[in-house]
């Protein structure tokens, strides 16, 4: 009787959504896909601009993946994920936002055909880790070295790196410019590899004198 009395243990609010199974992993697929394609046109030197509207009225025009990622009102869980993608490459390298989140689209999207014929999400993750460490693999082979090169060997291979970068930004026009100050200013450091002698400083807004 003592058992029968015993309180019910509730661990999730009520109206909690727990759909799981192939079902839940293909709508996860399809939300992650769908977030690809809206930033998949701003991706490269040609790359699309997007305006979004907010409900406070704010407008906002950008091509940036993290500027799109951060405005973009999501709501499905495993969508929010690739904001976190978006913000942590943001963060780490400055640059590569929309890649990462188009390279996550794709992955699982490729991987969609193969949760539908019922293979297992463990075996596709193991296939994946293997990919990475190939692809690593290849990519360090492909690496081109700049030890032992000449100092204006090693500064025209590090300008080319930042000019690649810059291609798809509003100074991309000037991408040859600025791309030599940012190799100045990192030759001028040294054999010191501190990275904390590398000052970033964002600026967002600009007063006209």
């Amino acid at each position: 009787m003592a058992s029968m009395m015993q309180p019910q243990i509730i661990l999730l609010k009520e109206g909690t959504d727990t759909s799981q199974g192939k079902a839940q992993l293909i709508s996860n697929i399809n939300a992650v896909t769908a977030v690809g394609d809206v930033v998949r046109t701003t991706l490269g030197p040609r790359g699309m601009d997007k305006l979004i509207h907010d409900d406070k009225g704010s407008v906002t025009i950008s091509n940036d993946g993290a500027t799109i990622m951060k405005l973009l009102d999501i709501v499905h869980p495993a969508a929010k994920i690739l904001v976190d993608i978006a913000k942590s490459q943001d963060s780490e390298v400055g640059d590569g936002t929309t890649t990462v989140v188009l390279l996550a689209a794709e992955f699982l999207k490729e991987a969609k055909p193969f949760v539908e014929d019922g293979v297992h999400s463990q075996n596709l993750i193991r296939s994946y880790r293997t990919a990475s460490t190939l692809a690593i693999e290849k990519v360090k082979e492909l690496a081109v070295s700049i030890e032992g090169k000449s100092v204006e060997e090693k500064k025209g291979l590090l300008a080319k790196c930042a000019a690649t970068t810059l291609s798809s930004k509003l100074i991309g026009g000037e991408k040859e410019f600025f791309a030599t100050m940012v190799v100045d200013a990192v030759m001028a450091i040294g054999d010191d590899d501190r990275l904390n002698l590398i000052g970033i400083k964002k600026v967002k807004h600009f007063e006209a004198f």
